[in-house]
C-alpha cells in the first residue's frame, strides 16, 4: 500500500477467497476515510469467490458512506466475468491500468 498524490493505492495479490478476504478486508476498510480516494489494483488477482465479492461490496458501501471515491484497475477477464454476472461492474469504475485509474480519481 502506498499513497500517491492523495490517492491510496492498494495492490492485491493472489486469490480473494474465504481464506484471504477477512485479512484483506481489515486492511482495506481501514483506509476508507472521509473523502478518501482509493485505487485498488487487482492485476494479480486471478480468482475471486463470494467472500471476495462481499469484500468489494463492503468497500463500496464504506466509500459511499464516507463520500469517497474508488477505482479498480487491472481486473483479469476471469474476475471481470464474475463481477459482470453478479452485477458488481455497475458499482465500480473499472480501468485497464493504474494511470487511467489515477487520472479518474484526480
Amino acid at each position: 500500500m502506498e499513497v500517491i498524490n492523495e490517492i491510496t493505492v492498494i495492490e492485491l495479490n493472489g486469490d480473494l477467497d474465504s481464506n484471504t478476504a477477512n485479512t484483506v478486508q481489515d486492511q482495506i476498510l481501514a483506509e476508507a476515510h472521509p473523502n478518501s480516494k482509493i485505487l485498488l489494483d487487482m492485476s494479480n488477482v486471478h480468482y475471486m469467490s463470494s467472500a471476495g465479492l462481499r469484500l468489494l461490496l463492503l468497500l463500496y458501501r464504506r466509500i459511499r458512506e464516507q463520500v469517497g471515491q474508488i477505482a479498480i484497475v487491472g481486473v483479469t477477464d476471469e474476475v471481470k466475468d464474475i463481477m459482470s454476472i453478479t452485477g458488481f461492474l455497475d458499482f465500480f469504475s473499472i480501468f485497464d491500468d493504474r494511470n487511467s485509474g489515477m487520472n479518474a480519481l484526480k
